[in-house]
């Protein structure tokens, strides 16, 4: 372990040379008080890392593009596109910056998409089209902060560097310039801690698998899914090291974990001088000990803690951190001191950074807010568009703060946003009178699906006026399968009216799939804390399947249509089975079991056409999730570990106690290929075929412990496909056709504000409307 360790380190110093010599205009950062001087007689930044970039998101078309740096004004952040057929010129104040430069030429220019996940730029010209004059975007904000806590257990815990490279790439290229980075956390906590009278058998039973590891660092829960290895340590610390290291050559800030106080079990054993809070448990789980942050001992366990990430990660000028989160309790210490204390230690250790957190249900304390210097705290609402009559100013003293979105919850499959109350309300905060929102905050709490909730959201960042909502998704539309077509034109305002248009007062995600929930008749949800019910339409949904598959032949061919085709027919048929379940329900409790066959029947082969129809697209797939997980170990057991972290934080989450009377099962539903067929649809067909039985004999439905079951499922070894078969297009044929003739069909209801006529043709044409 301390070879590659010290290869790290001797590295670092050397790197972090190369960046702030290539890098001088954002050596600080707008959350840090401004841009950095830059000298005249130099260019304002090295454009190499941008261009690189372009090379690897167009290869075959990076050559027509000109990357020209500027220096960044005192106003902040700006790019502006100019240029000639074939000739495109990019001006922008940081490499970063320049992609985004990038991207609104292909959205508004060359009207294609490079989307998260899903692109277009196949539909590209040989010769790029000439932009309409100069356009110039300056930043509405200087805080484009993006990635969930979570995002790294839900979606990232296994990812390789080929795909954290591609993340980071369509981050930038969508005006992100803060991301969170967790990766390799855990190494420094190991390394931290052994300083402090651990051995390293303990830490690494006290660590979590890497999909478990966000709650540990939230201080909610340890030990489960572990131990890790110290190969693992490795791995993790030298990944995240060369995540940091690129978000720093594209201008953009890595946001490190801070150290608020956890400590491992029986600390006061080793440390007496160091007296700690014992935390209780968090849904089934034991919560790691807080470290009384006005200890003496405490200044040197967080000196250690960032004197260990430095030399593992380099420096930021912000970290992330939360005090008491979710239920933490005090125990006496006021938690004004316990603030000031932290904030204390993290000047001490990088003078003039920020403390980032996260505006979750009371968090931040006011306490905490008034008690420390609030030009350094900086905090990322996840509430902004879920609830109503916000005033986050009042609520947060005055504190700068993200306007921010959490658009899924465990990494659900489910489309939709409330993307009609963010194209209103951003602008509403931002412009008030004495406003002190100072960013946006994109957390899915996982990352990989929705695009055009991602691609609408960060836009918002990038506009100084209003967004209208109905020109955007027409333009979207267009770009999406990089050509105009009426039939993707109505699927996209379907979709619009429907699952993104969704309304603040109670959620801000749509409902998830019964298909992917514990069984049960009467059941509402899979997730325990997500809607009940349907929030919006569902004809939106069908009716916008039947317009996509209409797109005309030469659209159909790009990888984000593929993938929306796929999206839109699994949700259309996930929606069906809210309507499915009733009746499956009244036709037991009538006693008709020939009816109740008949509708348990199309239930099972609405779930073998599910999995079908996503296994056609590897985003949709486990396979490749679990093959990740178990690439990770360079042993059996480390592999098989690897393995139960992957595929328990999908179902039972935790242990019995954390799943079942916590809640935590099913919280990361997914409809994939192979979850569904050899998790979920199992899981129905036992439950259905013992009301059948139940229906025949007279008796009592037999029992089951579904925690027994699935965790059963969570210790095999089977092996997925890696790779998608059949055709996409025809299994969403098959989906359309299913739910034409199914149950819930009936007359179709008419959608509130639905035109009559869909306008196509260049549908925003953003050099003649600015506010395109």
């Amino acid at each position: 372990m301390r070879s590659l360790r010290s290869w790290i380190v001797a590295c670092s110093s050397a790197l972090a040379v190369l960046v702030t010599a290539v890098t001088p205009a954002t050596a600080t950062s707008p959350s840090a008080g401004g841009a950095a001087a830059v000298s005249r007689d130099r260019p304002a930044f090295d454009s190499g890392p941008a261009e690189a970039a372009l090379r690897r998101l167009l290869p075959h078309h990076a050559g027509q593009f000109d990357l020209v740096p500027a220096s960044r004004p005192a106003s902040g952040d700006y790019f502006a596109v100019s240029g000639t057929t074939g000739r495109v010129r990019i001006r922008g104040t940081s490499p970063a910056v320049l992609l985004s430069g990038v991207n609104h030429y292909l959205k508004y220019t060359a009207r294609v998409d490079i989307g998260w996940p899903g692109d277009s730029t196949s539909k590209l010209p040989k010769k790029l089209p000439a932009p309409l004059g100069t356009v110039r975007r300056d930043a509405s904000v200087p805080h484009r902060f993006a990635l969930n806590d979570t995002d790294d257990g839900y979606s990232g815990a296994y990812r390789n560097w080929s795909s954290y490279e591609k993340q980071i790439d369509v981050l930038a290229l969508h005006g992100v310039n803060e991301v969170f980075v967790q990766m390799g956390a855990d190494a420094v906590y190991y390394d931290t801690f052994q300083r402090f009278g651990y051995t390293k058998r303990e830490l690494a039973s006290w660590i979590p698998g890497p999909a478990h590891q966000p709650w540990w660092l939230m201080q909610n829960m340890s030990a489960f899914g572990g131990p890790v290895s110290e190969k693992m340590l490795d791995r993790r610390a030298a990944l995240g090291r060369k995540i940091a290291e690129r978000l720093r050559r594209l201008g953009m800030t890595p946001v490190l974990p801070g150290y608020y106080g956890t400590v491992p079990p029986g600390f006061t054993d080793r440390n007496p001088a160091g007296p700690v809070v014992p935390q209780g448990d968090w849904v089934g789980f034991r919560r790691p000990d807080w470290l009384d942050p006005r200890s003496e001992l405490f200044p040197k366990v967080a000196a250690a803690f960032y004197r260990r990430q430095h030399e593992l990660f380099g420096d930021s000028a912000m970290y992330k951190m939360d005090l008491l989160h979710e239920g933490g309790t005090p125990g006496g210490v006021p938690v004004g001191e316990a603030a000031r204390a932290v904030m204390n230690s993290l000047q001490a250790a990088h003078p003039g950074a920020t403390w980032v957190l996260l505006g979750w249900q009371s968090n931040p304390s006011t306490q905490l807010i008034d008690a420390v210097d609030k030009s350094k705290l900086f905090i990322v609402d996840g509430l902004a568009d879920r609830y109503d009559g916000l005033d986050r100013e009042a609520a947060w003293h005055g504190a700068p703060y993200a306007f921010g979105t959490i658009p899924n919850f465990g990494g659900h499959t489910t489309i939709g946003a409330n993307t009609a109350v963010w194209a209103a309300r951003f602008d509403q905060w931002r412009t008030k009178p004495d406003s002190a929102l100072r960013g946006i905050a994109y957390l899915p709490e996982g990352t990989g699906g929705n695009p055009a909730a991602y691609d609408l959201f960060t836009e918002l960042a990038w506009r100084t006026k209003p967004l209208d909502h109905s020109a955007w998704f027409a333009a979207y539309a267009e770009r999406r399968y990089g050509g105009a077509d009426p039939h993707a034109a109505r699927a996209w305002e379907l979709l619009r009216t429907g699952p993104y248009s969704t309304s603040s007062g109670t959620w801000s995600e749509s409902q998830d799939s019964l298909f992917t929930a514990r069984p049960g008749l009467t059941v509402g949800t899979s997730a325990s804390w997500s809607p009940s019910a349907m929030r919006y339409d569902a004809t939106t949904v069908r009716e916008a399947l039947a317009e996509l598959l209409q797109v005309a032949p030469e659209l159909r061919t790009s990888d984000a249509y593929r993938f929306d085709v796929v999206d839109v027919a699994r949700q259309a048929l996930a929606n069906r089975s809210r309507t499915l379940l009733p009746q499956i329900k009244a036709a037991y409790e009538g006693k008709d079991l020939a009816l109740f066959r008949q509708r348990a029947a199309e239930w099972k082969g609405d779930l073998a056409l599910l999995d079908r129809l996503l296994a056609t697209d590897r985003r949709f797939m486990l396979g490749p999730w679990l093959k990740d997980a178990r690439s990770w170990g360079s042993t059996g057991a480390e592999r098989s570990a690897a393995e139960f972290d992957a595929r328990s934080i999908l179902t039972t989450w935790g242990h019995r106690s954390g799943s079942e009377s916590g809640g935590l099962r099913d919280y990361a539903n997914r409809e994939w290929s192979g979850l569904i067929r050899d998790f979920y649809a199992v899981r129905w067909t036992l439950y259905l075929d013992s009301l059948d039985t139940a229906l025949a004999t007279g008796q009592p439905p037999a029992a089951i412990d579904w925690f027994e079951r699935d965790n059963a499922w969570n210790l095999e070894h089977k092996s997925y496909p890696v790779e998608p078969t059949g055709d996409p297009s025809a299994l969403a044929e098959a989906v359309r056709a299913s739910l034409g003739s199914g149950p819930d069909a009936g007359p179709r209801m008419r959608v509130a504000s639905r035109p009559a006529v869909v306008q196509i043709a260049r549908p925003c044409d953003v050099e003649a409307r600015p506010e395109c």
